[in-house]
């Protein structure tokens, strides 16, 4: 019997071995190894202590790997969430970040448990590409006060008061930190390049070595920049206190929204990133499983100190490549990074935070797919418009209403289009009906046919209007072949109604034909066909017009006094 929801790591431990082990273990300890500068310069860019991110990578990608629905993913926090937890962070503070995660953890179980996870493909790519350029940018301007050591106190959440504090304080440039972060993100922008020159940079991850050259050189110089010692006293190396964030009952009304936002980028980040991974090791990733993974996640980590976090995709890539087949490379990777905090802890404390601003920095620029703005001209002004719209409303509001707005953009592009393929076209009948009594005296025909295509709904009804249009003439009988309608709402349903009942009021019967399964099933449950008659359904339009034939005489001078 199959079970509703069962991790992944269930199904590969019957036929795991030792070489796997041995592969898994191998892309563990790199992925860890990887995991400790970003989780430490993503917490940092979110206004949050390195600690926080070091436990909620620990904690997440825990849980990730040994509850979730993919074989590879690999849990903890990622550049995407940077824009939304500072915002947070900034208004509410770090408890309530706390709150809104486990609220957030909340809604990603429930969704799992409701096995929504296919919905979230839902969500247009368009909007998917919009809002992830839009964060990349947001990301890289976050990282600009430690990038250039600006002597800044707090910077602001919102984005015109932000530019506006960044260039108030322009002056207070620190050339020191400047050059450090300058000569770091260079380094980075060139690992590639430099990789395929000298063999044994191939064997670390950028961000790693770029972390242990960059604290190398400001420890060796005694560099006069900012470090994670400096400004919050190092990695407490002990484990943390596990409990509940301080909040009030109170409180949770306005983490709401927050939790929501939370929630609706976990869901697509993580899902989005198990469907990279399975196209990488040709596998299938459970939706709703890892929802509900995520889910729990993010309920636990703010236990340990943590906050946010979901699937990365750039972890679990590395992990795919570095030989990771199976959830147990994932937990490798948490318990090297807890025996990174319990053991080199306080090295952490000489880790220059223009380093870590210029690992973030990469990141964003490398998250971001700003090829697709070149192609823009290539697709519709739809296409344009939604991504856009999305871009910059991510940029200079919120990430939140940029998603909303892009899918409202969207289902309105959808709504018209679908309306525009929708027709009702005038069947030209000459040739099946020579009968006289098809005619009226003047040769104008007693019958017209009308046929639907595409789907009746809301969007569309008001084409049905065109029937009623008295230059079309004053029928007697009115068929509608339905052969090729696909679909029909209740909007539609309504339309057919008030059609019907107008027609009757003329002295026109109207006859429907070549009904398919769903629109069929509507009106014959809806009690559209009791009141039409079923004689007056017929299986296509040679058997309406039989029927039209025996009705004609029955009608037979109703509009005589209009010709």
């Amino acid at each position: 019997m199959k079970i509703a929801f069962r991790p992944k790591l269930l199904d590969c431990l019957p036929t795991y071995n030792r070489a796997q082990f041995g592969k898994d273990v191998a892309a563990g300890i790199t992925v860890g190894v990887l995991a400790l500068p970003l989780a430490m310069a993503f917490a940092i860019a979110s206004g949050c202590s390195p600690t926080a991110g070091i436990w909620t990578a620990i904690v997440a990608g825990l849980i990730t790997s040994a509850l979730g629905g993919s074989r590879v993913q690999i849990g903890g926090p990622t550049g995407a969430f940077i824009p939304i937890i500072y915002g947070i962070v900034a208004i509410h503070g770090f408890a309530n970040l706390m709150g809104a995660t486990i609220l957030a953890g909340i809604f990603l179980l429930a969704m799992g448990l409701a096995r929504m996870g296919q919905l979230i493909r839902f969500i247009p790519v368009t909007v998917v590409i919009g809002f992830t350029n839009g964060i990349a940018v947001v990301i890289f301007l976050a990282q600009i006060k430690d990038f250039f050591g600006l002597q800044i106190d707090n910077l602001p959440a919102e984005f015109f008061h932000r530019i506006k504090t960044l260039a108030a304080n322009a002056h207070t440039i620190d050339l020191p930190t400047l050059g450090l972060a300058s000569a770091c993100f260079a380094f980075l922008l060139s690992y590639n390049w430099l990789a395929q020159r000298f063999s044994l940079l191939r064997r670390a991850p950028g961000p790693l070595v770029v972390l242990i050259v960059g604290t190398l050189i400001s420890f060796v110089f005694n560099l006069p920049v900012e470090t994670i010692g400096s400004r919050f006293n190092g990695i407490p190396q002990e484990l943390p206190n596990f409990g509940l964030p301080d909040l009030s009952i109170h409180d949770f009304g306005k983490l709401i929204s927050p939790a929501i936002t939370i929630a609706l980028l976990g869901a697509i980040e993580s899902l989005l990133s198990a469907r990279v991974a399975d196209s990488q090791i040709d596998d299938r990733h459970d939706p709703n499983q890892e929802l509900v993974a995520q889910g729990l996640a993010n309920i636990a980590a703010p236990l340990f100190g943590g906050f946010a976090a979901t699937g990365a995709i750039a972890r679990t890539t590395t992990n795919v490549r570095t030989g990771g087949r199976t959830p147990i490379a994932g937990i490798i990777h948490a318990v090297v990074l807890l025996g990174i905090v319990l053991i080199a802890a306080p090295l952490a404390s000489y880790v220059p935070l223009a380093t870590l601003s210029a690992i973030v920095m990469v990141v964003a620029i490398n998250m971001g797919e700003w090829h697709e703005f070149l192609e823009l001209r290539r697709y519709s002004y739809n296409y344009r418009i939604i991504l856009l719209a999305t871009f910059f409303v991510t940029v200079l509001f919120d990430l939140t209403i940029a998603v909303e707005l892009g899918m409202v953009l969207a289902s309105l592009f959808f709504i018209y289009r679908m309306s525009e393929l929708t027709r009702i076209d005038r069947l030209p009948l000459s040739e099946e009906a020579q009968e006289p009594q098809f005619l009226y005296p003047d040769g104008t025909m007693r019958v017209a046919a009308w046929q639907m295509f595409g789907s009746l709904f809301f969007g569309a009804v008001n084409k049905l209007e065109e029937l009623l249009d008295p230059r079309e003439g004053h029928p007697e009988v009115v068929i509608l072949d339905m052969t090729r309608l696909i679909q029909l709402d209740t909007t539609g349903l309504e339309g057919l109604e008030n059609l019907r009942d107008k027609l009757s009021k003329r002295g026109c019967t109207l006859l429907v034909c070549g009904l398919n399964s769903q629109p069929g099933s509507l009106l014959y449950r809806s009690g559209f066909i009791d009141h039409l008659g079923d004689d007056n359904v017929l299986p296509d339009l040679s058997e309406a017009l039989k029927r039209a034939y025996i009705l004609l005489p029955n009608l037979m001078g109703g509009f005589e006094e209009d010709y």
